[in-house]
């Protein structure tokens, strides 16, 4: 990779962004198996952690291809890509932990 686009560093600045907000939501994800794991049982928290993790995980990677291709435009062209992909996985993975704390909540309210 080339020396960074501009001097404000702003793509750079976003990919540390991305990554911190991944990290924050495969922390929360593998925490709500603890509680959802009162809610669905064991098996069924694991399997929710789980994918909350793995798509946390794939957000991250895809967020650092970004950062890769939105470099070489910006080199090229000056204009940078859609982020896509990376927006649809960390959207799956709040989905994900918003359906175990929503699971979580029903259960401690009908319980």
């Amino acid at each position: 990779m080339s020396t960074p686009f501009d001097p404000g560093l702003q793509p750079e600045r976003t990919l540390l962004a991305w990554r911190r907000t991944c990290l924050a939501l495969a922390v929360a994800c593998a925490t709500a198996v603890k509680f959802a794991a009162e809610a669905v049982g064991g098996a069924g928290a694991v399997v929710l952690g789980l994918a909350g993790v793995a798509l946390s995980g794939w957000a991250y990677v895809a967020s650092a291809a970004r950062y890769g291709r939105v470099h070489r435009r910006l080199v090229r062209t000056g204009a940078a890509p859609s982020p896509g992909v990376p927006v649809l996985a960390l959207t799956a993975t709040a989905l994900v932990l918003g359906s175990a704390c929503f699971v979580y909540l029903v259960h401690r309210v009908l319980a």
